[in-house]
């Protein structure tokens, strides 16, 4: 489904005030490893929007996604006390791990792998 053009307005101010948040309440840095804000995307009807995290060199990203998660409701106050004049409801916040850059770093290893066989035969 594609997305409105209020629909991406929203999502990237979204993204700006929580990556700022985030840095704000010490959330960049968690358990040693990095907390980015990689995406947001939002519902067509403004109420949830779903946070894609990419966390490098973190001990246990489920862990690091549950100390966000536990503080949510931080985040959205904070969230809700600057954009209260842009939106009427703040949407619901949902968190998701982003692997996009595991999954980089496994084909970079792959493409080596397979380019040290060939150099072999």
């Amino acid at each position: 489904m594609l997305e409105g053009k209020r629909q991406k307005q929203v999502a990237g101010v979204i993204h700006e005030e929580i990556t700022a948040i985030f840095r704000k309440m010490g959330l960049s840095m968690v358990d040693g490893g990095l907390v980015s804000i990689s995406s947001v995307k939002i519902t067509p009807d403004l109420l949830e929007a779903r946070i894609y995290l990419s966390v490098f060199q973190a001990k246990d990203n489920t862990e690091v996604l549950k100390k966000i998660e536990e503080r949510s409701s931080e985040i959205k106050r904070e969230l809700a006390s600057k954009l209260k004049q842009q939106l009427r409801r703040i949407p619901e916040f949902k968190y998701f791990l982003d692997d996009t850059l595991d999954q980089v770093f496994k084909m970079e290893e792959l493409f080596k792998k397979i380019e040290g066989e060939k150099k072999d035969e």
